[in-house]
């Protein structure tokens, strides 16, 4: 089999497949469309990451083409975790940091056989017995946990939002520090997360529909996400981080009174959200996170682009986290961790987290206002609606509000600027008022 390009656009129509063996000739355009059913043959049901066949076969009578450098071609199910010490005590951080080793050890002479070999030079000063009743009650306190494993953010909200109480380790470190004079209304407190350790696990993949569009891996349509092996795996490959952050956590009384002066604007994105969701035979009740994840998502894109300019690091190396839930759903949380993460066993070189400081962070805020209140494309851009498309965004383009595709954890998707400055197109909405 080989393949001819016969015209200059390099399009599948340009594309000819022909066979040597019997001179058969097929134009690669054949393939694509919504006539390619005469042309292609039924779904196998072929698994070739695993190199086998799905043993419940393909609900697709015939497959479907796509370009193997297509970005919809695979996209990563990712678990991602922020590591935050829940010990009160020094013990027990130092048993948390040293997991990884201690949760092997079985008895007293197991311990007593890692301290020969160097693998406890961190309790120096802790004899073996001392070290042994922490072990049995770090396992004790993990089977009596009752939390919702599901639910990743809340022990994070917790230690964020009450950083006087968080204990410093070698891989977690909160400052908080005065929010800026002009936005003090806005913000209940700014944490400086002078460190902090990320663990990301590949739990599966997906075609054609991104994980990114929704909240977690749990949500994804477990139909929809391909198995990394053939039977349920006991271990997952998962890369570990090191870096820095800033956390804003918003008035929650600022918040409340803004949802509930602006509740017809956040019966048009319920709509867009139910419409989308019906258009991806999802379950159009469900996954709606409310306006006020609109608003605090839109602030994170806003100033990760400001930040990306004085930090030393590019917008696709800064990422966001957010912390946003109804009274109705639970306690409420209202914040954003915008942070950076390496590789190297020392982290980052703090250039984030230095623009935190609340002389520098006024400024940048106030800037990313300015630029998020007229973009390059207005006045398209602000006459956007949402849902139009089946796009779940309102007045946000490329120009003024997304991000890359490693820094926004819902995909550009419930974003609208006008939620946070006044617009063209819209004064009245605004959160921050007139910046």
């Amino acid at each position: 089999m080989y393949l001819y390009e016969v015209g200059a656009s390099g399009e599948a129509l340009d594309v000819e497949v022909k066979c040597d063996g019997c001179e058969t000739r097929r134009r690669m355009g054949q393939a694509f469309g919504p006539n390619n059913r005469t042309t292609m043959p039924a779904c196998r049901g072929r698994r070739p990451q695993l190199r086998d066949f799905d043993p419940n076969g393909c609900d697709q009578v015939h497959v479907k083409p796509m370009l193997q450098g297509a970005s919809n071609l695979w996209f990563p199910v990712l678990i991602s975790a922020l590591s935050v010490p829940q010990a009160s005590d020094d013990m027990g951080r130092l048993i948390e940091d040293n997991w990884a080793v201690l949760d092997k050890v079985t008895s007293i002479d197991v311990l007593k056989a890692f301290r020969l070999i160097g693998q406890l030079k961190d309790f120096s000063k802790y004899t073996d017995d001392h070290v042994w009743k922490a072990i049995q009650k770090k396992i004790q306190g993990s089977s009596e946990e009752v939390e919702d494993p599901d639910d990743l953010k809340s022990p994070e909200w917790k230690v964020f939002s009450n950083p006087t109480k968080a204990k410093e380790s070698r891989t977690f470190k909160l400052r908080p520090v005065d929010p800026p004079t002009d936005f003090t209304k806005y913000f209940e407190k700014i944490v400086l997360v002078e460190k902090l350790r990320e663990v990301r696990a590949l739990v599966g993949f997906t075609r054609i529909m991104s994980a990114r569009d929704f909240d977690n891996a749990k949500e994804l349509p477990p139909e929809n996400r391909a198995r990394i092996a053939r039977k349920d795996p006991t271990w997952i490959p998962a890369c570990e981080t090191r870096g820095e952050g800033i956390f804003f956590q918003f008035s929650e009384s600022l918040i409340q009174a803004w949802v509930k002066r602006n509740h017809a604007y956040e019966r048009e994105f319920e709509l867009a959200d139910q419409a989308w969701r019906a258009a991806k035979n999802l379950d159009p009740n469900k996954g709606f996170p409310g306006i006020r994840y609109v608003l605090l998502h839109t602030f994170a894109h806003a100033l990760i682009r400001q930040l990306a300019i004085e930090c030393g690091y590019t917008s696709a190396s800064i990422a966001e986290r957010i912390y946003s839930r109804n009274p109705a759903d639970g306690d409420a949380m209202a914040g954003v961790l915008i942070y950076t993460a390496a590789p190297d066993s020392e982290g980052t070189l703090g250039g984030l987290c230095a623009l935190g400081e609340p002389d520098k962070l006024g400024r940048h805020i106030r800037r990313a206002m300015d630029k998020m209140s007229l973009c390059a494309s207005d006045p398209l851009c602000s006459e956007h609606v949402v849902g139009n498309g089946e796009k779940l965004h309102g007045t946000s383009c490329h120009a003024c509000s997304f991000l890359p595709e490693t820094s926004c954890e819902r995909g550009n998707k419930y974003l609208d600027r006008s939620a946070v400055v006044p617009t063209v197109e819209r004064t009245k909405l605004a959160f921050f008022g007139d910046p």
